[in-house]
């Protein structure tokens, strides 16, 4: 298996971010992504344009294999006075989904937050129509914290929200970064 790496976006990944999450119409991914939020695709220019969302920021890296960009990592203050923090992921081929690469990825960046930010708990949240994204979590050790019943519309069903989480003291750090 290839070797797994996160790490900040540099200048020279951002066509390749942008062929990945904003150049197709439809991407395959999106129908796994929180499908049920709109998307729409960008030229390269319109992407460029906020490419200082992208570029060296602490809540946004890459995930590489070997130093090929196939997806992203990401994460957000729910509330950050409580350090209530919530991450996401998405690999963006499909042929690299069921291979363990996104698990890996999540362990490193949970690693990674639980060693740089002062936090009690990780979490994510996904619905119940991703099935794989519910599978890594369970693989991490993560609790299944929350299940908001029919309440994600998409391709006239209804889908659960699911919120997974772990705390510090549940989680093995390592010093593998």
């Amino acid at each position: 298996m290839r070797t797994v790496n996160i790490r900040k976006v540099v200048e020279e990944d951002m066509v390749r971010l942008w062929e990945l999450s904003a150049k197709e119409e439809a991407p395959e991914w999106k129908k796994w992504d929180a499908p049920y939020f709109p998307y729409e695709p960008k030229t390269l220019e319109e992407f460029l344009e906020k490419k200082h969302h992208y570029i060296d920021q602490d809540d946004f890296w890459g995930i590489y294999l070997e130093e090929e960009l196939v997806g992203t990592l990401c994460y957000y203050w729910e509330h950050e006075a409580s350090l209530w923090l919530e991450m996401g992921i998405v690999i963006h081929e499909p042929k690299y989904w069921s291979g363990g690469i996104g698990t890996e990825a999540m362990r490193l960046w949970i690693t990674h937050l639980f060693n740089e930010l002062p936090l009690v708990r990780v979490g994510y949240t996904t619905w119940s129509g991703n099935e794989r994204m519910i599978k890594v979590g369970e693989k991490l050790g993560m609790t299944m914290e929350a299940r908001l019943r029919n309440c994600r519309f998409y391709n006239g069903v209804y889908y659960d929200s699911i919120r997974m989480g772990i705390l510090r003291e549940e989680w093995v750090i390592d010093d593998m970064e």
